[in-house]
C-alpha cells in the first residue's frame, strides 16, 4: 500500500492539545487533509461517510474507546482495511498485544516525536531502504 500525503487522515482524541500536536507532526509530514474526532463513536460515523487513508487514534475515550473504534472498523467489511495507529500513553504489554490481536497496524506510545510518527508511518505504508524515505525531518523541532 503506498503512502499518499494527499489523503484523508482522521486524528481521534479526546483532549484536544493532543489533537494539535498531531495536526502539527501530520503537516510536518507534508499531510493537508486532516480531519478530527473526540471519540471512536464520532469517530466511526464519519469513517462509514468519508474515505479515510488513515486512522490515528488515542485509547482512553469515552463514550467509545480507540480499542472499541478499531475492532468496529475491523469487523466493516467496507471500511476494515483503512491503516490504523493507535497514539496513547499505555505502555502495558496486554494492551499492546490486544491491539494487535484486533487488527492495529502499529502502536505509538506517547509522547512521540515527528521522527517517530514518520518511522511508524513508513512501517505502515511500506517504505523500505528500496523506496524513497516519507519525508525529510532535518531541523523539524522535537516535541
Amino acid at each position: 500500500m503506498a503512502l499518499d500525503l494527499t489523503m484523508s487522515v482522521l486524528i481521534v482524541d479526546d483532549y484536544s492539545t493532543m489533537v494539535k500536536i498531531n495536526r502539527t507532526l501530520l503537516r510536518q509530514l507534508g499531510f493537508r487533509n486532516i480531519d478530527e474526532a473526540s471519540n471512536g463513536a464520532d469517530a466511526y460515523k464519519m469513517i462509514e461517510e468519508r474515505h479515510y487513508g488513515l486512522v490515528l487514534s488515542d485509547w482512553n475515550m469515552m463514550p467509545m474507546t480507540g480499542y472499541d473504534l478499531l475492532t468496529r472498523v475491523r469487523e466493516n467489511p467496507k471500511v476494515s482495511q483503512i491503516p490504523f495507529i493507535m497514539i496513547t500513553a499505555e505502555a502495558k504489554t496486554e494492551q499492546v498485544i490486544a491491539a494487535k490481536r484486533a487488527g492495529v497496524n502499529n502502536y505509538i506510545v506517547k509522547p512521540f516525536n515527528v521522527q517517530t510518527l514518520k518511522k511508524k508511518l513508513d512501517h505502515v505504508f511500506g517504505q523500505g531502504a528500496s523506496r524513497p524515505p516519507l519525508a525529510r525531518t532535518e531541523g523539524i523541532a522535537q516535541r
